[in-house]
């Protein structure tokens, strides 16, 4: 049965709003939520715990049994959703439980990825290529409002795993596994000369790049060939390259 709900100030309102504001307050819950009917889909289809839906008082939509069904009116549901244009459908999920760090070599570890778009859309590519992925210390909330928008469902299809650099780093040096770093430097090879899918490769954010830690337990830098008149790529952008080429190579092995 669904509830109605006309005042701003209900508190599963207020609950959706912190959970949107706040990464401190989903993980306190180990919870986030999902905005978009997209998003909503994908979180049912691939049977992340979804305790309730906030949905547009007229809108037609689908709701499981068992799951708690909100009714909105319009207006409210414009001043919850972070979309320019509301598809009414939010849903309040349960974050998956944390899985243990369990490095092996094509591994993609993210290091420093701040921009929630950035990382989204790195989440989503390497989804599409099937590479897992680690986030390490400094990076976006991969539940955060806009990271999941931008994974369009890859969050919920294979969670990153996060772990703490050091953490990360002591696990490669157990387990032997080279560590492969993107870099502007005079160390940096051809990507293309490495074989990508026997390391883990780190991909450090456009503004700073990789951090210090990783660079010094590198075993190898790698750097994407371009024209002498550019710089560098946008990080997802290098994230794609990356996951290409590494694919790329595992075919031709």
């Amino acid at each position: 049965m669904s509830e109605l709900i006309t005042s701003k100030a209900n508190g599963t309102l207020q609950h959706a709003r912190k959970l949107m504001a706040s990464r401190k307050y989903r993980y306190e819950c180990r919870a986030f939520a999902a905005d978009g009917t997209k998003l909503v889909e994908e979180a049912l289809r691939w049977g992340l715990g979804v305790d309730a839906l906030i949905l547009r008082e007229d809108l037609a939509f689908p709701v499981p049994p068992g799951v708690r069904e909100l009714r909105v009116p319009e207006s409210l549901m414009r001043d919850l959703s972070r979309m320019e244009t509301p598809q009414g459908v939010l849903a309040l999920c349960r974050m998956p439980e944390p899985k243990p760090l369990d490095l092996r070599p094509g591994c993609l570890i993210l290091d420093g990825i701040q921009d929630p778009g950035n990382l989204g859309t790195i989440l989503r590519t390497a989804d599409a290529f099937g590479v897992p992925v680690v986030l390490a210390d400094g990076c976006a909330d991969p539940y955060g409002e806009k990271t999941v928008r931008a994974t369009m469902g890859a969050v919920f299809r294979c969670p990153p795993v996060q772990a703490a650099t050091e953490e990360i780093l002591a696990q490669c040096a157990a387990r032997a596994l080279p560590v492969c770093v993107t870099a502007l430097s005079d160390r940096a090879e051809d990507l293309r000369r490495i074989e990508l899918s026997a390391c883990v490769t780190v991909i450090g954010s456009e503004g700073q790049g990789v951090s210090e830690a990783f660079l010094s337990a590198a075993a190898r830098e790698a750097i994407i060939p371009m024209t002498p008149h550019c710089e560098s790529l946008n990080a997802a952008v290098a994230a794609a390259v990356v996951l290409w080429e590494l694919r790329r190579r595992e075919g031709l092995s």
